[in-house]
């Protein structure tokens, strides 16, 4: 199409039909026959057509004689012999198809392009577990979060993922997960917030189904969350993941080693910065200290380092990769390496060749309204963190679990769709007077659902007719239950409208719920109130954090080993021969103080123990192990 543009009125000039001589009796044409005879002839000074369309009479000194003025007459086929004009109209005919077949087949090439990006991504079910969570609600705007689940593969099931990944005999395994990224992107796409799930957590991963052979694999709390990805592909990490944070997951993207290289190549590489010169011969990682930008193999290096960083743990490695994923952002934002179209098109490829996405994520025009959405965040309200978290017990040199508190925080302030950095503007004017008093008791009308059956812990039996009675005994007679399925990990009360705000806190006064539970909301028609996970008994919702119930902490009756050994990343010994994967400092937890208090957190705001990352801070530079150096 742009080059149809380009041949409009610069190609005049050349059209078929436009001659250096006219015909004979030009000079006898009136104005009137000089308007009607006008054709694709005309108008060859880049005013197509305007001869006839002015109906004024051309000069006969001027059509008669071709070229005067540097131009081919006006009416030129006006006196023309009818042998003559015929041949001019098939010519121009002609040249009508031929822009028609030009213009259909620049469309069909760009159709047939976008379908050819299209096959090039490969599908796969979103959630593979029992249960799902519903999605998070719309806002006053009408407005939702994203969250999108971000893993990267270790599969050496072709011949260049095992010549970049090594451990040939590997090459018939089932992948792991070894990169577990959510990245949440806020309903108003204000901010957004990336958490890490280092690859030797243990977990629950629950009861999965392959979609392919059937074959069923039982709950576990006994394995670390990248083998989850064994259990039917990167369905049942979803489902994990939901497991272990409450959140909900709208879509999943998975790249391979070659992916990330490739990608890599495509934007022109990545700046990162070691703070000494680093050697790791397993990823096989060699830099000098300073900043480097990488790019192919040597940025898929960078991205599989542990024993190279900070305590040569998984832990080191998710830094690693959030200062990798921030500067690609920034990359991407600035535009500077996709300037050129030969580099669009060569990212297209890449892009849709290395993943593996969702079924409802698998279209090119859907990533392409995703990235729209996060390219819409500025670099400086982007945050980094990684999942706190404190030594196994079942295994504390290489296992870690998530701590107690301080992960559960990070969990809730995402469901909440609060921003990690503690830069957000108080929602719902908290803390405003409504603008209208709350109604009577016995004229607010609430509905009731039971939201405790979630990913996490299963349904407790009645739980919304319990509640709806307890409000009907204090008052609130048009309080009723709704038994339709609903699972979400926090107690929520919704209302429709800004007059209906009264009434929700006179509501969550009498339960006794927390402010951040009250929420205006599209997605529903009235006041509802969904009983999650968070409030499975009593009548009033218990104050203080929860305690999740879990066994994460309890070692099994069996006392086995948890994880798969050596292919799990579990017992790999480094280069001085000491076992690594070891979680941290010698109290096996993060975010203390020197004095071994826990630092306190703004309840809006990521814990320090999260080690939050900006997306615009281009200072930080990578711990080197002191074992890997040269």
């Amino acid at each position: 199409m742009r080059q149809s543009r380009v041949r409009g009125p610069q190609a005049r000039e050349s059209v078929p039909g436009a001659r250096e001589k006219d015909g004979a009796g030009a000079a006898e044409k009136t104005a009137k026959d000089a308007g009607k005879d006008t054709g694709p002839e005309a108008g060859q000074d880049g005013k197509s057509g305007k001869a006839g369309e002015s109906g004024k009479a051309a000069k006969s000194g001027q059509d008669a004689t071709a070229g005067q003025d540097g131009r081919a007459g006006e009416g030129s086929g006006a006196g023309a012999p009818p042998g003559r004009r015929a041949r001019a109209a098939r010519i121009a005919r002609w040249a009508a198809l031929c822009l028609a077949v030009l213009v259909l087949g620049t469309s069909a090439a760009g159709y047939f392009y976008y379908q050819h990006l299209n096959g090039n991504l490969k599908k796969d079910l979103l959630n593979l577990g029992d249960k799902r969570l519903d999605r998070s609600a719309a806002n006053a705007e009408g407005q939702r979060p994203l969250n999108i689940l971000l893993l990267g593969s270790d599969s050496r099931n072709t011949a260049e993922n095992v010549a970049l990944g090594g451990a040939r005999e590997d090459a018939g395994r089932k992948p792991l997960a070894d990169v577990q990224m959510l990245v949440h992107v806020s309903a108003d796409r204000s901010n957004m917030s990336v958490i890490s799930v280092p690859r030797d957590t243990r977990v629950t991963i629950p009861k999965c189904t392959d979609p392919d052979d059937g074959t069923v694999y039982k709950e576990t709390n006994r394995q670390i969350i990248n083998t989850s990805l064994m259990n039917g592909g990167p369905g049942c990490t979803v489902a994990a993941w939901e497991e272990l944070t409450g959140i909900p997951i709208d879509h999943f993207m998975m790249i391979d080693f070659s992916g990330v290289v490739n990608m890599a190549d495509a934007v022109g590489g990545v700046p990162v910065c070691v703070d000494n010169n680093v050697y790791d011969k397993l990823s096989g990682l060699r830099l000098e200290k300073g900043t480097h930008n990488v790019k192919g193999q040597q940025a898929l290096q960078w991205l599989r380092t542990r024993h190279g960083f900070e305590d040569g743990s998984d832990i080191g490695r998710t830094h690693a990769q959030h200062m990798y994923m921030n500067a690609m952002v920034r990359q991407l934002k600035s535009g500077t390496k996709l300037t050129d179209p030969d580099k669009l098109t060569d990212l297209a490829e890449a892009a849709t060749k290395a993943l593996t996405v969702d079924k409802d994520l698998g279209s090119v025009k859907k990533l392409y309204d995703l990235a729209d959405d996060i390219k819409r965040v500025p670099s400086d309200r982007i945050t980094m963190t990684t999942m706190p978290w404190a030594s196994d017990p079942w295994d504390p040199d290489a296992h870690v679990i998530p701590k107690p508190g301080d992960a559960e925080k990070l969990f809730s302030l995402v469901r909440s769709d609060i921003a990690l950095d503690g830069k957000d503007k108080k929602k719902d004017d908290k803390g405003a007077a409504p603008s209208v008093p709350a109604s009577p008791k016995g004229s607010i009308a609430v509905t009731v659902f039971n939201g405790t059956g979630t990913a996490t812990q299963p349904v407790v039996t009645g739980r919304g007719a319990e509640i709806a009675a307890a409000l009907v005994k204090q008052g609130f007679t048009k309080a009723i239950s709704d038994s339709s399925p609903r699972a979400q990990a926090d107690t929520t009360l919704s209302y429709a409208k800004t007059s209906q705000r009264a009434d929700a806190q006179a509501l969550a006064k009498a339960l006794g719920l927390p402010e951040r539970a009250v929420r205006m909301s599209t997605a529903v028609d009235g006041l509802t109130l969904v009983i999650g996970g968070d409030w499975r008994a009593g009548t009033t919702y218990p104050k203080g954090d929860d305690a999740s119930g879990d066994d994460k902490g309890t070692k099994p009756a069996t006392g086995e080993k948890t994880g798969t050994g050596d292919k799990s990343g579990a017992g790999e010994k480094s280069a001085a021969g000491e076992k690594t994967g070891k979680p941290g400092d010698d109290d096996r937890t993060q975010g203390t103080q020197g004095d071994d208090k826990p630092k306190k957190e703004a309840d809006n705001k990521a814990p320090e123990s999260a080690d939050p990352l900006n997306g615009s801070d281009t200072s930080a530079c990578m711990k080197v192990n002191s074992l890997n150096r040269f």
